[in-house]
């Protein structure tokens, strides 16, 4: 059993982790910047009524978290009653082996608890749709042609699909 509050006063929060970023810079400060919350994920955290918290497993290097960990840094920035802590994965094996996605340390990983650092659920590593079209072209398409396809699709995406999976746990 993980004891979430401890986690949690050890985690850094989004401006401490990106102070230490070293990876991907340009993409992690680029999301974050044209990151726009929608209205209707600013309605879905209100309507929860209590405070949220978020602990993000992730590592600079991973472009699939330079693509959404912003996103969600800027939901927390946003609305009231939602905060973010990053941890990272592999300084912290006892709570990544605990989230494994296919056997693997696949990340980011958010898990989202309650005010009581109660587990409410947890997302990731992408978003459902994302992960289907890898999951189908990894054998076909080698990772450096893979990698483009995929910024492109979070591009587009502009976050709208990890905020909508993460609040379904709501």
């Amino acid at each position: 059993m993980l004891d979430f509050n401890t986690i949690w006063r050890d985690a850094a929060t989004y401006d401490q982790f990106i102070e230490k970023v070293e990876k991907n810079t340009g993409l992690w400060e680029g999301v974050y910047r044209t990151t726009t919350v929608p209205e209707w994920a600013m309605e879905k955290v209100a309507q929860n009524r209590g405070l949220l918290r978020m602990i993000i497993l992730a590592e600079d290097w991973c472009g699939d978290a330079a693509n959404t960990v912003p996103v969600l840094a800027k939901l927390a920035s946003e609305v009231e009653g939602i905060d973010v802590r990053i941890l990272k994965r592999d300084e912290n094996p006892e709570v990544m082996d605990q989230y494994l996605t296919n056997g693997a340390r696949s990340i980011p990983i958010a898990i989202l608890l309650d005010a009581d650092f109660k587990e409410i659920g947890h997302w990731g590593p992408r978003p459902k749709e994302l992960q289907q079209w890898v999951m189908d072209n990894k054998d076909t398409i080698p990772k450096e042609k893979r990698y483009p396809q995929v910024r492109r699709w979070y591009a587009r995406d502009k976050g709208e699909s990890t905020l909508r999976e993460l609040l379904e746990l709501l």
